[in-house]
């Protein structure tokens, strides 16, 4: 009887022998080898997304979307110091922040040009005051003196700004052979630039009168 159990045993022995060294034998041999994490490494992306956490829903009325804009809408202090370097670099003739009729360095040499000398157009705004005062004084006679001094000033300026918007024109075109400069443009561009007081324009004067452009 013993004989026999000891024969029922030893394959079930000799069974468990070879699969622990079958198990054994599957065990790598390299010790960097790590075993695998079972699953894709998610993507930077979604990542980002997962730790920020899920977007805010968007707003649903009006009302919402008012309130929305206002908070993220930058202070007052902000504007106002975004508004004053705008200014600024508008005053310097940044082409970034001007107008479009102000871009460009064809309109830049205008603006020279017509900043280096001085024009009877820049009393424009003075002479609209006078001619409000004429109307406004109740003195017939007085009226008809600054009416007829406000007419010649004004046909005066009118030659002036066709005959400044001819030779400006000239000059750009010598200039800037290469490009397509519009005289009735360019005219009315100067006209403008001169009619105003030099101290208001903008951007500010480069040249300094009398000087050679």
């Amino acid at each position: 009887m013993r004989f026999l159990r000891r024969s029922d045993e030893s394959p079930a022995t000799s069974v468990d022998t070879d699969d622990a060294e079958g198990t054994q034998e599957k065990k790598p041999l390299d010790p960097r080898w790590t075993q695998g994490k079972g699953r894709p490494t998610p993507k930077r992306r979604d990542a980002e997304t997962k730790r920020r956490g899920p977007a805010p829903p968007p707003p649903r009325t009006q009302r919402e979307a008012a309130r929305l804009a206002k908070a993220n809408r930058p202070s007052k202090d902000e504007r106002r110091a975004q508004a004053a370097e705008r200014r600024a670099r508008m005053d310097a003739g940044d082409d970034r922040v001007l107008l479009p009729r102000d871009r460009g360095p064809v309109k830049a040499y205008i603006r020279d040009v017509v900043d280096s000398r001085p024009h009877l157009m820049g009393l424009f705004m003075p002479l609209a005051v006078l001619v409000l005062i004429s109307v406004l004084l109740p003195i017939p006679s007085v009226q008809q003196y600054l009416s007829l001094f406000s007419l010649v000033v004004l046909v005066v300026m009118v030659a002036e700004g066709v005959l400044l918007g001819m030779r400006v024109t000239k000059q750009a075109r010598a200039k800037f052979p290469n490009e397509q400069i519009s005289g009735l443009g360019t005219g009315w561009y100067a006209f403008t630039r001169a009619s105003q007081i030099r101290k208001l324009r903008v951007p500010k004067p480069r040249v300094q009168r009398g000087a050679q452009v």
